[in-house]
């Protein structure tokens, strides 16, 4: 039996598309805010749209143009995205047990259209993954996010300065929204987050944003894990 899974037979891509259609329209305002920002650090129009083709994460791309404003070299920015970005390792891992078999190169491509927000949909999803699924979700938001960067790069400085503060907060929010459903059907997970939360704004204060989030999500799994067995065993104890 094959392990590859064809995917152009069935319908998951288009509700992959459906289901990330909330995250292209998220992405919206925080694209448009990358590229009229990128404008005022100096990039040309090219190389604004070519960060988020090839680099494709807000938070990098925005850190980025914060320390090409400081004449920060490019090593130190490329090792600073590297680290604010080693979190992907995780989520990639985790979506990888979830993803049904398939072609390593349909991985690899799929692999660099993981975003949080992208991760938080399919990761919660009922069931095992389907390739084409992941493909729907990541392509729209992928397409949003570059298209949107151009927008944001030719309409410039004329927004309202309350309206340019205010985008800023839009990722947040976005996936705040995604992440709800899933809190209130699981405990745990609002624990989790909670805790996690909780965690790395403690270590953010001494460490850089990307191993905080990385140590504070391994010590907040690691200690749900090992505490709910003994929860679920209480609860039992109680009902019997």
């Amino acid at each position: 039996m094959k392990a590859t899974l064809t995917w152009s037979h069935d319908n998951s891509f288009a509700i992959g598309i459906r289901d990330g259609i909330p995250i292209a329209l998220g992405y919206i305002p925080a694209a448009i805010t990358f590229g009229f920002l990128s404008q005022t650090t100096g990039l040309t129009a090219v190389e604004s749209i070519l960060m988020s083709l090839l680099v494709f994460t807000g938070a990098a791309q925005f850190m980025a143009l914060s320390l090409l404003a400081a004449g920060t070299g490019s090593v130190e920015i490329i090792f600073t995205t590297f680290i604010l970005n080693i979190r992907h390792l995780l989520m990639s891992a985790s979506l990888h047990e979830k993803a049904a078999p398939d072609r390593l190169i349909r991985k690899v491509i799929y692999a660099f259209g993981i975003t949080d927000e992208v991760f938080a949909v399919t990761a919660t999803k009922e069931g095992q993954v389907r390739t084409g699924y992941i493909f729907g979700v990541s392509v729209i938001a992928y397409m949003s996010w570059v298209i949107h960067t151009g927008v944001g790069y030719a309409v410039g400085g004329f927004l309202p300065d309350v309206l340019q503060q205010s985008l800023t907060f839009a990722l947040y929010a976005l996936f705040i929204a995604l992440l709800a459903p899933s809190m209130k059907k699981h405990r745990k997970v609002l624990v989790l987050a909670a805790f996690a939360a909780v965690l790395n704004s403690m270590f953010s204060l001494f460490m850089a944003d990307g191993w905080s989030i990385i140590l504070a999500t391994i010590l907040s799994a690691s200690l749900v894990e090992l505490v709910e067995p003994s929860y679920q065993k209480q609860r039992k104890g109680g009902e019997t």
